[in-house]
């Protein structure tokens, strides 16, 4: 059985505060729970007797590393887990230690840049969406959606154990890197994206759902994009939703650099 103060600390963890003061943060279900054992460190493990039976070896390796492993009912799960429907499996995990920014990456490789998203949905979603597109990093300012929020976790589907989000001003990132990083950025009086040359590296920056990119960041993106609504002339929807938005900006990029590298 969970114990009550086992039950209080998890469902503490719906709150940032307490997420933040105990660097803890919650996942549930069999796919996440796989994902994310390999890349966190497991603090505590609620699980049915059938999903320990069939990962005997993974649970024997968590016991020997310190974790706290419980076999619970169906209702004693329910009792402990922050979904209206849970799987087999909880999991508490500590969150990894915030890292320097390294903006050397931009010259590098193809990265995000998360300017105040503020759906937790949204922001799973768009981990996920880099995780399939290979974006292995991910810079988000201070005021973009928490990483370990049981939505944003539930919403990458395992993803977050593959890219690495980073939290800084993207301000100070921007000016750090060198001058002729490709900074881009999805606006309205932007360029064709289809018709307009794209780099297998730089940052790829994406905006609050209702306001779009700020105006300071928006003064140091270089390569202003637009994704063009079909056909042209038909009246359509104002916007996009940002995670939607940014998987088609990331297949374009992507699709470009594989015709590049085939030629």
């Amino acid at each position: 059985m969970i114990s009550k103060n086992k039950i209080k600390l998890i469902r503490s963890l719906e709150q940032k505060k307490f997420r933040k003061e105990w660097q803890l943060f919650v996942a549930e279900g069999h796919k996440l729970v796989d994902d994310l054992l390999p890349a966190f460190d497991c603090a505590f493990l609620a699980a049915r007797k059938e999903w320990l039976d069939t990962r005997r070896e993974a649970v024997e390796t968590l016991a020997r590393k310190g974790c706290e492993i419980q076999e619970v009912s169906a209702e004693e799960l329910q009792k402990a887990s922050l979904q209206k429907n849970p799987q087999d499996v909880l999991a508490v995990f500590r969150q990894r230690p915030a890292g320097g920014a390294p903006e050397h990456l931009l010259k590098e490789q193809l990265c995000l840049g998360l300017d105040g998203v503020q759906d937790p949905g949204n922001l799973g979603t768009i981990i996920r969406i880099a995780d399939w597109f290979g974006i292995e990093h991910i810079f988000c300012s201070p005021d973009t959606a928490d990483l370990y929020n049981p939505k944003t976790v539930q919403a990458t589907m395992g993803a977050m154990a593959r890219v690495c989000v980073h939290y800084l001003s993207l301000t100070d990132l921007l000016r750090a890197a060198d001058t002729d990083t490709p900074v881009y950025g999805t606006f309205l009086d932007g360029n064709d994206m289809y018709g307009t040359e794209l780099s297998s590296n730089g940052l790829i920056v994406m905006g609050n759902e209702g306001k779009g990119i700020s105006r300071d960041i928006a003064s140091l993106i270089n390569r202003k994009l637009y994704i063009p609504n079909y056909p042209l002339e038909r009246n359509t929807s104002e916007s996009l939703n940002v995670a939607v938005a940014t998987a088609i900006v990331c297949a374009e990029f992507r699709r470009r650099d594989t015709i590049g590298r085939q030629e």
